[in-house]
């Protein structure tokens, strides 16, 4: 299947009116097949940055054109996407590298009967997998030998029991045949709920003459999302002209890296949930918020008042994505979960072995972070097309797991051998990796100069961008500018 065709589905995914799929032009990097491919492998990766990002750009001119800003041309570079992707490689903090590199722990591990993909890069995570191995103060040589004594299932059970993160490896058809791969299935790539009209709740138009390029300009979203895909998501809106808050807790530090690379153009402020005065702050909040992203496992939230039905009664005008590794249903729903975890368990990294599936293979990108990412944003502007047209208020739920069965299904011949093994190499004439640097932006900030990959993308001819850096953690007041 090619680019147009997945760009086409996930812009169907999410409401879109399949017509306006064609209106997206996307140039450079076409690799066999037409799948955009400059992200090699045996999994048309390349076609699922194009896609995502496309779906993202023509939910930003629907959104214009709603506002009464025209509707301006999305077009896309698919260089651009590959590069957006891989956006957390290259980012610099005056000039220098801005990344502390991985925890060892976080690592594919063999085991006694396959292998496992352990999670030990923020401090409670790798606590937690040294809990269950039962030896706290074990070094990297020391936690290989009992892990090699373990069998991966049982390991992973004993992990996430403790509070940790870990996937055993899988091969496509055992995860699918199993009950948490059977419940991602069931439940597609994304669900829209759109809602009922408000009289309410609709949008005021984009003034005359406004940008087309920043058809959010004015709007708020309030951002609770960690690491890479909800955050990834959040820039974008912050890069089309959205005002986005980032609500983190004071005691859960973010790492370095996805924070330099995720932060461009938003601000940053701090609540503990678990104090009452800073539960009605952040409610506040939500009262003149216009999107809400939440990022954490289905139910995390609910004790604070964010649950579905809560914010439907408490905050009825808002739009909302929610995002969970494994998605909404099934044994896994409250299970923690990171891109690598993912690609273990539906079976991504037996597909991308280059050995037969002896050895685990990676994507050439963290692209279910980053896929899933550009899906949010989209998923977030279509709402607000929604709420500008007709005055409904939709939520979209969208999970890690859902868009690795997505790639997997559009992959030739599943991307399995005929017993559902890993495919025998990467495809012939593959696109190579582009060059980063006609993609890069400097931007001044608190933290420094920072060198991050602009926005994929143009709309009416007009590049995407943001006018600040990331912001130092925590700097803003709860409140709105």
């Amino acid at each position: 299947m090619s680019h147009a065709d997945l760009a086409a589905e996930a812009w169907a995914a999410i409401g879109g009116d399949p017509a306006a799929a064609t209106r997206l032009t996307v140039t450079g990097g076409t690799g066999p097949g037409g799948r955009a491919a400059p992200l090699p492998g045996p999994l048309p990766t390349g076609a699922l940055a194009t896609a995502t990002v496309g779906a993202m750009l023509l939910a930003a001119a629907d959104l214009a054109a709603a506002r009464g800003a025209g509707r301006p041309e999305p077009a896309l570079d698919a260089g651009h996407a590959a590069v957006a992707f891989t956006s957390e490689r290259h980012v610099l903090l005056d000039g220098h590298g801005a990344g502390a590199p991985m925890d060892p722990l976080t690592a594919f591990l063999p085991t006694a009967d396959g292998w496992i993909r352990l999670h030990a890069n923020y401090p409670h995570h790798r606590a937690a997998l040294m809990r269950a191995l039962g030896h706290p103060r074990a070094g990297a040589d020391g936690v290989a030998a009992l892990v090699a004594g373990r069998e991966a299932v049982e390991l992973e059970s004993a992990i996430v029991a403790a509070g940790g993160c870990a996937a055993a490896l899988r091969d496509p058809l055992g995860w699918r045949r199993g009950e948490p791969g059977t419940a991602v299935a069931q439940a597609g790539l994304l669900d829209v709920e759109p809602g009922v009209p408000r009289a309410t709740t609709t949008l005021p138009a984009l003034p005359s003459g406004a940008d087309p390029s920043r058809p959010l300009a004015g709007l708020k979203v309030l951002d609770l999302t960690r690491v890479i895909a909800g955050p990834v998501a959040t820039r974008v809106l912050a890069a089309l002209g959205a005002q986005v808050l980032r609500v983190d807790a004071p005691l859960m530090a973010e790492l370095p890296l996805p924070w330099l690379d995720t932060g461009p153009g938003k601000r940053s402020t701090h609540l503990q949930l678990r104090s009452r005065p800073d539960r009605e702050r952040l409610h506040r909040l939500l009262d003149d918020a216009d999107v809400l992203v939440a990022g954490y496992r289905p139910g995390a939230l609910d004790p604070f008042g964010l649950s579905h039905d809560q914010l439907e009664e408490k905050h009825p005008h808002l739009c909302s994505v929610t995002l969970s590794a494994w998605g909404e249903t099934g044994p896994w729903r409250a299970r923690r979960g990171f891109d690598s975890l993912v690609q273990a368990a539906t079976g991504i990294a037996h597909v991308t072995s280059l050995d037969g599936g002896a050895t685990p293979g990676v994507l050439p990108a963290q692209a279910l972070d980053h896929g899933t990412g550009y899906l949010i944003a989209a998923a977030a502007m279509r709402a607000l097309t929604l709420r500008a047209r007709e005055g409904r208020v939709s939520h979209a739920r969208v999970a890690l797991a859902r868009t690795a069965m997505w790639l997997l299904a559009h992959t030739p011949a599943d991307g399995l051998a005929p017993d559902g093994g890993a495919a025998a190499a990467p495809p012939a004439g593959a696109v190579a990796p582009p060059s980063p640097a006609p993609y890069l932006d400097v931007l001044d900030s608190p933290l420094g100069q920072v060198t991050v990959v602009r926005p994929p993308g143009t709309l009416g001819g007009a590049a995407l961008g943001w006018a600040t850096g990331p912001a130092v953690p925590g700097s803003a007041a709860p409140h709105w500018d």
